[in-house]
């Protein structure tokens, strides 16, 4: 009857033992997961960021663009230039071969470039 009672609490203390790791694991992973996602968010937001500054700086120093009057915005390195200003046809050529140039820019919508 002892071997039994010893057996059967040896059983039991392997069985949630074995269960807390399996619990322990769950609750672990689902953080870092979390953590993970968290990252790549907060790397793609600062790509974007660095891109567009990157495209006002380098359309504000062109001769021939009116880089003050071009709004910029990033979104998972898509870029879109816009303008309340017309810019010639050339100047909007200038200034989207400017952003395709930069790195980390997957693509340019200029149709918010309103050409003369």
């Amino acid at each position: 009857m002892k071997k039994f009672a010893i057996a059967a609490a040896t059983a039991t203390a392997l069985t949630l033992t074995m269960a807390n790791g399996a619990f322990a694991a769950e609750s672990t992973q689902a953080p870092v997961m979390l953590a993970s996602n968290t990252m790549d968010n907060a790397k793609q937001e600062g790509s974007d960021t660095w891109i567009t500054t990157k495209v006002k700086a380098d359309l504000m120093t062109e001769k021939g663009v009116p880089g003050s009057d071009i709004k910029v915005e990033t979104s998972h390195g898509v870029v879109s230039l816009s303008s309340d200003v017309k810019v010639t046809e050339a100047q909007k050529d200038t200034a989207v071969r400017i952003t395709k140039n930069i790195k980390g820019v997957k693509s340019v919508m200029a149709d918010g470039l309103k050409a003369e």
